[in-house]
């Protein structure tokens, strides 16, 4: 996840986090000794990249620049939000991973409807945006789509499924989340910037109601481990950050404090699965029911998160690299499906291209299997997992060429080494005999909330102490100063 969290600071938003969730859900799987699970790495990947990509949407980077203030109150407040943040972006993460772990064949395979439907929609509320964003794009939209959705797709099959019954508890829970706290409260985290915080904190708790209905418990418990142990280490690599800015050597500390926050998010999340790999009850998808839902979850793993990420590269290519144009023999070098830029560039034709070979392969593979794949499950995940993390790290690399320098060895460099070890790390897995026992997830559930809420307290206070032992009421260096409270606040700067 330190990987999939740096890589995600040169690309951003939900589809920037999914790279770190795809990576470190299926990382957990591989490693875990689970047989039964290595049969489901795709699905892991899959639901652990939605849920890690949700935290996309919040804005953190004024948070981050509030510990930075010379301001003492800012900085002990600024400790606070981002541990709010860090827990906001972390649970969810941990509910889309532990979720294959928890569901049957039939459950999962009637996920993949729900899933389908939305992603078509969502695909052409796209179109709709290029055409009309002030109309396409209110906030009503965001949450107003997936219930209608769910409605109709639940109408066409006469009931609702586990999959319906989640986004309806979850888009729900966001916007009552933001109706309460940022339009009835006014309560406002990093002002002027969005308060998508609010419809977070809906969520999980529509998340964990849904938990208590279905009785997932183990989902619930991943919810709140990863969600506190989450927050304190989006906490802790800010305080980092300070204790290597003190050493006054130049880099990219930004990056640095990043990918110390993937880790340690990648820690939180192994810690929390730990507990469910010897709790969680034998899965089997033998004989599967359908096959489809496999190949939707490749193909989502292996090509729409690369895809998603890579098309933003073209817009930087064509302002840093001499003869690199916006349109070539009059095609735009990348269109995303807008009609506005001609709905298909180059870049789409090639990734349509890579889409038409690796579904063609897929069939083949599903109907009398392919040579080139390896026999076993953990294998496969393997392949999975080593293909998703050079093709990213790669992508990456590519994204940044035109700017390349020495400040980006730190990320660049840094994140090559590191998929170098992941790669070795991985591919030297064998399968370990796991006994699976009865779980008290209560138990676990109350020691987690304690010991996390105690955590999160000590843990703004530390972040506290030592930017004002290393800098005093300075500001750091290289920050721009902001100040949340008081005459000379900066709530009208962004």
């Amino acid at each position: 996840m330190s990987i999939g969290w740096g890589i995600r600071g040169q690309f951003g938003g939900e589809v920037g986090a999914s790279i770190a969730g795809a990576l470190g859900a299926m990382a957990v799987v591989l490693a875990s000794g689970r047989e039964d699970w290595h049969r489901r790495v795709a699905f892991f990947g899959m639901f652990g990249a939605i849920g890690w990509a949700y935290g996309g949407g919040m804005s953190y980077m004024k948070v981050i620049a509030y510990g930075h203030s010379p301001d003492s109150p800012t900085v002990l407040y600024g400790f606070a939000a981002t541990f709010l943040l860090g827990f906001l972006w972390a649970a969810p993460g941990g509910a889309g991973t532990a979720l294959a772990a928890y569901l049957n064949r039939e459950q999962l395979t009637e996920m993949f409807v729900t899933i389908a439907a939305l992603f078509g929609v969502w695909f052409v509320q796209g179109i709709l945006i290029d055409l009309n964003r002030t109309l396409f794009s209110a906030m009503w939209w965001s949450v107003g789509l997936p219930i209608v959705t769910v409605g109709v797709v639940a109408a066409i099959r006469r009931r609702l499924d586990i999959a319906g019954e989640l986004v309806l508890f979850i888009y729900a829970g966001r916007g009552i989340g933001y109706f309460l706290l940022a339009d009835l409260l006014g309560l406002q985290l990093s002002p002027p910037r969005g308060e998508g915080w609010a419809s977070m904190v809906g969520l999980i708790a529509g998340l964990l109601v849904f938990c208590w209905r279905r009785r997932l418990w183990g989902v619930a418990f991943a919810t709140i481990a990863t969600g506190f142990m989450g927050g304190i280490g989006f906490a802790l690599g800010e305080m980092l950050k300070f204790i290597n800015i003190s050493t006054g050597l130049h880099t990219n500390w930004h990056s640095v404090m990043e990918q110390t926050q993937g880790l340690l998010h990648g820690i939180a999340l192994a810690i929390a699965m730990i507990y469910i790999i010897r709790a969680a009850p034998k899965v089997t998808d033998d004989p599967p029911l359908r096959k489809w839902p496999d190949a939707f979850a490749v193909m989502f793993v292996l090509w729409l998160i690369p895809y998603l990420n890579s098309r933003q590269s073209p817009a930087d290519w064509v302002q840093q690299i001499e003869g690199v144009t916006e349109q070539m023999y009059g095609i735009w070098i990348e269109a995303g499906f807008r009609f506005s830029r001609g709905f298909i560039g180059w870049f789409d034709m090639a990734w349509l291209a890579i889409a038409a070979a690796l579904l063609w392969l897929l069939v083949i593979h599903i109907k009398r299997g392919l040579p080139l794949m390896p026999s076993s499950w953990l294998g496969r995940g393997q392949l999975l997992f080593v293909a998703l993390l050079w093709a990213m790290t790669a992508i990456n690399f590519m994204h940044v060429l035109g700017r390349f320098d020495q400040i980006r060895l730190v990320t660049e460099f840094a994140i090559t080494i590191n998929a170098a070890i992941c790669t070795v790390l991985m591919a030297s897995q064998r399968p370990v005999p796991m006994e699976v026992t009865e779980a008290s997830y209560g138990r676990w559930l109350r020691n987690f909330a304690v010991a996390g809420l105690a955590g999160a307290v000590l843990m703004t206070f530390t972040g506290w102490m030592v930017k004002r032992a290393l800098f005093g009421d300075s500001l750091v260096p290289g920050s721009t100063a902001h100040i949340r409270f008081g005459p000379h606040n900066t709530n009208d700067k962004k």
